[in-house]
């Protein structure tokens, strides 16, 4: 990271994580008995909560889209470069949510998390998922 944060950045960010502790039904007929979703946020939620963006990523990406993990990391957000103050999604305008899509290998509840059922990994009976999920 540089020795002074660009004034178009988000600056340190740290994760979040969603706990849903009741099934989720998901688009293949199955539930999840519970999902965690791994997410950031950039800005600020307005009072009348219209003013949220939601960024959603391919198979590839993770929820830092923007900003860095602490001062020393040298690689910001995958969409650096589209989200802060001033740039396209303009953080001074909109509440910005960058998710880990369920499945996903950066925290959210995928393949490798353990089944509460089984106390083992889901593995290869992770439930198949759709982009609505």
């Amino acid at each position: 990271m540089p020795l002074v944060i660009p004034a178009d950045s988000v600056g340190i960010v740290s994760p979040q994580t969603l706990r849903i502790d009741a099934p989720v039904r998901l688009a293949c007929g199955r539930d999840l008995p519970l999902l965690e979703i791994v997410y950031e946020t950039y800005g600020q939620l307005n009072a009348r909560r219209t003013n949220a963006v939601l960024i959603c990523h391919a198979l590839s990406g993770d929820h830092h889209a923007a900003g860095y993990h602490y001062k020393d990391d040298k690689k910001p957000g995958w969409w650096d470069y589209y989200i802060g103050p001033g740039k396209p999604i303009d953080t001074r305008k909109f509440f910005v949510v960058a998710m880990n899509n369920i499945g996903g290998c950066a925290g959210s509840t995928g393949p490798t998390s353990i089944h509460p059922g089984t106390g083992k990994p889901w593995g290869a009976d992770f439930p198949l998922l759709r982009v609505r999920d």
